[in-house]
């Protein structure tokens, strides 16, 4: 069941897919068009999950359950990886390489590999204050608090200077 993302508890469970690149104005209505019936119909054994997305920066999709109500299961977390696959290849992107770093340089989002990522903070071009992304968060409070943060506040800590 569908539910706005901003009526979801804090501690609603999510899922931060990051894009290798922009998404399109129209590319972020066909993900909203294939999410939003995913989502609304997205269950687990049966029961209904209370889940919601976001999609922020046209590069990342967040999908959210709220717990609460019912618990996710190994199939309904297959179900979500599988739209996601699926906008993958419809979309020609990349969302599920856990090797990308993502950070912020002034309003710009920048998407580059792990090791090109280490050689920038080698290179001080990453600094403590640069703003990363941590997709390795796990609740919608983790989400506003701890999503966009300065890279000394974030695992990415351990590459930096």
């Amino acid at each position: 069941m569908y539910v706005d993302f901003s009526l979801l508890p804090d501690n609603s469970r999510v899922w931060v897919y990051q894009a290798d690149r922009s998404f399109t104005g129209d590319e972020v209505q066909q993900i909203t068009q294939q999410l939003m019936p995913f989502v609304e119909n997205w269950k687990r054994h049966g029961e209904d999950l209370k889940a919601s997305f976001q999609i922020r920066y046209n590069q990342f999709i967040i999908l959210a359950v709220d717990e609460n109500v019912t618990n996710v299961s190994g199939c309904s977390i297959d179900a979500s990886v599988h739209i996601i696959q699926e906008l993958q290849k419809k979309l020609e992107v990349d969302l599920l390489n856990k090797m990308n770093v993502t950070f912020k340089d002034g309003d710009n989002v920048n998407i580059v590999s792990m090791a090109a990522f280490k050689e920038f903070a080698k290179l001080n071009k990453i600094t403590s204050n640069t703003l990363v992304f941590n997709n390795m968060i796990a609740s919608k409070a983790e989400l506003e608090a701890s999503w966009e943060v300065k890279a000394s506040e974030s695992w990415h800590a351990k590459f930096l200077k």
